[in-house]
């Protein structure tokens, strides 16, 4: 009976990893999305920043505007670039956590499996555990 609870114990505990390996699998997939949106916001921003440049160039009457157009396209580049940090650093901070978790439950994994071990062998030693 001990035997088939310890058992019953590890199948949790094999869902339970399973569980947080999907989880772990999709905050990689979101980190990959954060870098990949990083990258795009960078290139529109340059894009954008270029734009700005060969349209004003030799413009010397215009060149207030084209500050106050390349302050404003810079504030709303850090901006997005905060958010996607910010939503970066806490995808890390899932990713840590799910890790914890994982090697957690693969401790409590190998204990249940040196029980089982030492509940068979006991069960199948003449004599039971008294014999040592």
């Amino acid at each position: 009976m001990a035997i088939s609870n310890l058992q019953e114990t590890l199948i949790m505990y094999a869902r339970q990893k399973s569980r947080l390996n999907q989880q772990f699998t999709n905050i990689q997939s979101n980190i990959a999305s954060a870098t990949r949106k990083s990258l795009l916001a960078q290139q529109q921003y340059n894009n954008k920043m270029s734009q700005y440049y060969y349209m004003y160039k030799g413009e010397e009457v215009l060149q207030d505007e084209y500050e106050e157009l390349c302050e404003e396209l810079e504030k709303e580049y850090e901006f997005n670039l905060k958010n996607i940090d910010s939503w970066e650093e806490q995808l890390e901070l899932d990713k840590e956590n799910i890790e914890l978790r994982l090697n957690e439950i693969t401790a409590n994994e190998n204990s249940y499996k040196t029980l089982i071990k030492a509940s068979i062998k006991s069960d199948f030693t003449y004599g039971g555990a008294q014999q040592g």
